[in-house]
């Protein structure tokens, strides 16, 4: 039971709203006594929302949103950060051509700051849309971040008792969300033993007939885990054989490295029912534009679409003109990013190779994040903390995860500051270690 999408056009097996203005109230579980609801399985049956869903949903705390938010102001050096070292608005105007960034500037400057298309402006999602096979503006919702794009999702498809099996350790919305609609979740584990790699036949002894959503995230989130091609296709077409839709957090697309596996296509190419989940933020080190994006079936845009009347309600406009010159100059920026993370890893290896005796890792495949492993007898939060406020670097914790010993790092920091961090790092490391010893 869900609310229609725009047209007012009742759906098989939806529901009609009789009183719009009482739906927020019902889809979090409070009665109203004027909601009632017109239930297309049983014609002329009169139900309220209440009785479809009964448990108020209350997600979990934000384990490492919220331990970011107290260090991430304070910090010199954040080398647990997830995205690329930002650019500037100054940044993206110098990828035009010179003659033209004087007019582009003055664009922005003339640009009026009203409201915007509720779905983004249908320039920008036709250039979104053009980076996904088989995809047109229609096929696209741009949203705020990533975040809201995930939460839209969970929210607008799936419904109490649903079955859903997510990759974990993961960003926590991945399951979180799901787990407080009262979804019975299944989490696909990545293993450290395996490499942290997708055991497809996990997969298969976790997929069940009424499986509703498989949720995965590559490059991985915090492993630096890879699908490849081949991989990625096998769990769209054993979503396919059980009738589930697969939902695939794309957060790190272009962030490919070197001398690793190709990565996988973006399932939205696949069209049907696969799912992509876009964002500025990590490939591009655009965080604070906050757009992100949903690319799937128009009936799937169209609902979420519905749903997010109730948060945002449209993208800021700068950021969609902003947004539509990023993407036009991609391969400069993904080029800038890549040079980042090549010097960086690089530093890496060498450090972690200087300090074996207390660190280890599984360096990253794709991406830019990666688990490390530390052999000191302290709680990853304490260690960070540790870290955080008496050498100001941030690492963040492996309990956030759902992984303790270890603490997650990002090779996406500008170099001299990643380097910085390292070294007060394994200072600290040391430190630790001479008085345990």
């Amino acid at each position: 039971m869900s609310p229609v999408g725009e047209t007012g056009l009742m759906r098989e097996g939806e529901v009609e709203r009789v009183r719009r203005s009482t739906w927020a109230w019902e889809s979090i579980g409070c009665w109203s006594p004027n909601a009632l609801y017109l239930h297309n399985d049983k014609p002329g049956k009169k139900v309220s929302l209440h009785q479809k869903r009964k448990q108020v949903m209350k997600v979990a705390t934000f384990a490492l949103e919220r331990w970011m938010s107290r260090w991430e102001t304070e910090v010199e050096f954040d080398i647990a950060e997830s995205g690329v070292y930002p650019l500037t608005t100054r940044d993206l105007i110098n990828l035009l051509p010179e003659d033209e960034q004087q007019p582009a500037i003055d664009a922005l400057l003339d640009l009026r700051l009203g409201y915007t298309e509720a779905r983004g402006t249908k320039a920008l999602r036709e250039t979104l849309a053009s980076v996904y096979e088989n995809t047109t503006a229609d096929n696209i919702l741009v949203t705020t971040g990533a975040i809201e794009a995930n939460y839209l999702l969970f929210n607008t498809l799936l419904e109490a008792g649903d079955h859903v099996i997510a990759v974990y350790p993961a960003y926590q919305q991945l399951y979180a969300v799901a787990e407080a609609i009262g979804c019975d979740v299944s989490r696909w584990e990545l293993r450290e033993d395996e490499g942290f790699k997708y055991n497809l036949d996990e997969l298969r002894r976790l997929l069940r007939p009424d499986t509703k959503l498989i949720v995965v995230n590559t490059p991985h989130n915090p492993t630096g885990s890879l699908l490849t091609p081949e991989e990625l296709d096998e769990i769209y077409a054993l979503a396919g054989e059980v009738g589930a839709l697969l939902m695939c957090d794309e957060a790190y697309r272009w962030l490919d490295l070197p001398d690793q596996p190709k990565m996988a296509p973006p399932i939205r190419n696949e069209g049907g029912h696969g799912i992509s989940v876009g964002t500025m933020s990590k490939p591009f080190g655009l965080p604070g534009l906050r757009i992100g994006w949903i690319a799937a079936d128009a009936e799937i845009v169209q609902r979420c679409w519905a749903s997010r009347d109730y948060i945002s309600l449209s993208p800021a406009r700068l950021s969609d003109a902003l947004t539509q010159l990023a993407i036009e100059h991609r391969d400069a920026i993904v080029a800038r990013n890549h040079a980042i993370v090549r010097e960086n890893l690089a530093v890496a290896e060498k450090w972690f190779a200087e300090n074996a005796d207390l660190v280890s890792w599984t360096a990253p495949r794709a991406g830019l994040l990666a688990l490390v492993k530390y052999n000191l007898d302290i709680p990853s939060a304490k260690l960070s903390d540790l870290l955080a406020g008496e050498y100001s670097v941030m690492l963040a914790p492996g309990s956030a995860f759902g992984y303790e010993g270890y603490v997650r790092i990002g090779i996406g920091q500008r170099p001299d500051l990643f380097r910085e961090g390292l070294f007060r790092t394994a200072a600290c490391l040391r430190d630790l270690a001479s008085r345990q010893a």
